[in-house]
């Protein structure tokens, strides 16, 4: 085994570990908590709920050509994180921001350390799979 193989199957498990904490995290907040998500909240489930399973099928079968893909993904992700995470914080942002249903997006249901709120959590997990599917994408390029 290369040891690029064994950096790529390493961080390929990692993303695929991320994935799965963020899965849980959210399931944790709406479903023991009962926070109920807005709907840029579902937004970023609809685009994290799949990374998981695909990016674990990925991992058992060793088939690293989806990477790409899982970088698209994850970055739409990042996307709509940071958006929903400059709503809450960036006060000409929140005050503009439009309204997205029956629960606020600009609403903070954590807000750890000042700074630390759900849609942050989810931006930091998309940034950690879109750079993981990236590096994979470059070590699987090469061989």
């Amino acid at each position: 085994m290369h040891k690029n193989d064994k950096i790529r199957d390493n961080l390929w498990l990692f993303a695929w570990t991320v994935s799965i904490i963020a899965l849980l995290g959210s399931l944790y907040f709406s479903e023991v908590r009962h926070f109920n998500p807005c709907k840029l909240c579902w937004y970023q489930r609809i685009l994290m709920y799949p990374l998981t399973i695909i990016i674990g099928m990925s991992v058992f079968r060793r088939d690293y050509r989806i990477s790409i893909y899982i970088a698209v993904l994850s970055g739409i992700g990042m996307i709509t994180s940071l958006y929903h995470y400059s709503i809450q914080k960036v006060p000409f942002l929140s005050s503009h921001a439009p309204a997205c249903g029956p629960i606020s997006c600009t609403g903070e249901y954590i807000n750890w350390l000042g700074f630390i709120t759900i849609p942050f959590l989810a931006l930091i997990a998309f940034i950690i799979i879109f750079i993981s599917s990236i590096i994979v994408f470059k070590l699987s390029k090469n061989d």
